[in-house]
């Protein structure tokens, strides 16, 4: 009878601490997540604060207040030479457009980026001059590592991750939006960098979104690496660095006009 009674009090002690530890794992649950009631009133879900920047835009550039101005088609003071940091010896145009010189090299800015929103506008040779990679080939590289393919694919098809509007040996673009051979493009891009661990190793990767000709046609893909034109991709850590336009050296006569970028965090 005494072991009966003893089983019993152990028990009841035990089926009480139990309780008392789910009565206090609902009430720290309760706590932590600030669980109280569903809102009955409009104002109690209404958040006031911080207030976000007020920005204009100018509706004949279509260029935010905010934005960096890297060619407005009057000079190239924004800009150097990519192999020798020297001045620029690209073409400068008469309707407010750059061209890339053959084989005088990439251009980059003089200014470092990290994250951004770039606008750039550009156009094919309207010279139908080669086939394949060779015609109006060129490139837009965020931080100087990460290509985003600029080419003229007008009948003229190549390998598709290296087509237009693709992350250059990594994406394939949703679709092709280009323009008539010799027209206008516009690239919106939406790019944030990758992040590197103390050791110097990608703990997120950098993404991008572009829009090509108001058309979406990378959806915020992660990018791999560098884009390499043999080889994988590389994940060396660095900081912010230049955008950088290429001259393939083929003789494409690629133009560029209207470069804003806007600095994102």
């Amino acid at each position: 009878m005494k072991k009966i009674i003893l089983l019993f009090c152990l028990s009841f002690v035990f089926v009480g601490c139990n309780q008392t530890t789910n009565k206090k794992s609902i009430t720290e649950e309760t706590t932590t997540n600030k669980v109280v009631k569903e809102p009955t009133k409009p104002e109690e879900t209404e958040i006031w604060e911080p207030k976000p920047k007020v920005i204009h835009v100018d509706y004949k550039t279509g260029i935010p207040s905010d934005a960096i101005v890297l060619f407005d088609g009057t000079d190239f003071n924004e800009w150097i030479s990519s192999k020798d940091s020297t001045a620029v010896k690209w073409l400068l145009n008469k309707d407010n457009s750059m061209t890339v010189k053959d084989k005088e090299g990439d251009i980059q800015t003089k200014r470092n980026f990290g994250s951004v929103q770039l606008h750039i506008e550009w156009k094919s040779n309207s010279e139908v001059r080669a086939n394949g990679q060779n015609r109006s080939n060129s490139g837009v590289f965020l931080q100087n590592r990460y290509e985003v393919q600029i080419l003229d694919n007008n009948n003229n098809d190549t390998y598709v991750n290296g087509q237009v509007g693709a992350i250059y040996k990594q994406s394939i673009p949703l679709v092709k939006a280009a323009s008539k051979t010799g027209e206008w493009n516009r690239y919106d891009i939406i790019y944030h960098q990758p992040i590197f661990d103390t050791k110097g190793k990608v703990s997120k990767k950098a993404t991008i979104t572009l829009l090509h000709n108001g058309i979406l046609v990378q959806d915020h893909f992660k990018i791999k690496g560098t884009t390499e034109y043999i080889g994988w991709p590389k994940n060396n850590a660095h900081g912010k660095q230049p955008i950088k336009l290429q001259d393939h050296q083929d003789k494409s006569g690629v133009s560029y006009k209207n470069i804003w970028v806007r600095e994102l965090k």
